[in-house]
């Protein structure tokens, strides 16, 4: 495998060694995956910020979490449409580009690969946009991830695990063997001792998604978590 570039490297906060991930950007005060939400994410101190990307039907890479945007399914609507709608208070959705020239090299970006068909075209996108700033993908799809391995070596890749799965330490190390991923974004619930001690016997980061509370972050901490994705990266702050 091609060793991954530079700029893909993570960047895990200065104050408490473990990666601050703003998700969706900083959706407790701005409407989530849009510009103002991302800078207000940066201007939080978030060190990476993680969104959602599907394609339209003329091959633009945008960005927002559902598969419909205000009544327009997005892989059935030319961007041109998209990017005439607004969303609320102004806000519009972005095209992938945009969040890479407005991010640079501030922060991580973390791409995840929602919206079928978005994989290759993602790539292409962080491939160009992304040559000054860091980045990866993952997915709740491993065969997408599967698919980005197979076209982008070079990239690193997550696999995300939602919660209430059975037997999470293998599906996990089932994922990581078959995607050659370096991250595992478990929810919080399936983390604890033996999962930590799972992931790093296979040489895994560990990003734990959505914490929202202070306490919970500071329990995930302790057991040794990579990065931590959550609404708000101030509550972060005390870590």
């Amino acid at each position: 495998m091609t060793a991954p570039p530079s700029h893909s490297s993570p960047s895990p906060s200065r104050s408490t060694g473990v990666e601050r991930v703003a998700h969706r950007g900083a959706p407790r005060e701005l409407l989530e995956n849009t510009l103002p939400s991302f800078a207000r994410a940066l201007e939080r101190g978030a060190d990476a910020i993680e969104l959602d990307v599907h394609i339209t039907s003329d091959a633009v890479v945008v960005v927002h979490h559902d598969e419909i945007v205000r009544g327009r399914p997005i892989l059935e609507t030319p961007w041109g449409e998209i990017e005439r709608l607004e969303l609320r208070d102004g806000a519009r959705v972005p095209r992938l580009d945009d969040v890479f020239a407005l991010v640079a090299d501030r922060a991580t970006l973390y791409i995840e690969l929602k919206g079928r068909g978005v994989a290759l075209p993602a790539i292409d996108v962080a491939r160009h946009a992304g040559r000054k700033g860091r980045y990866a993908l993952h997915s709740f799809d491993h065969s997408a991830i599967e698919l980005a391995a197979a076209a982008a070596p070079e990239i690193p890749r997550g696999v995300l695990l939602d919660e209430g799965r059975p037997d999470a330490v293998g599906v996990m190390r089932a994922a990581v063997a078959r995607t050659r991923a370096r991250d595992v974004w478990p929810h919080w619930s399936l983390v604890n001792a033996a999962f930590m001690a799972a992931a790093k016997d296979m040489g895994a980061r560990v990003i734990v998604w959505t914490v929202n509370s202070a306490e919970g972050a500071m329990a995930l901490r302790d057991l040794g978590v990579d990065g931590l994705c959550t609404d708000d990266v101030t509550l972060l702050d005390r870590l």
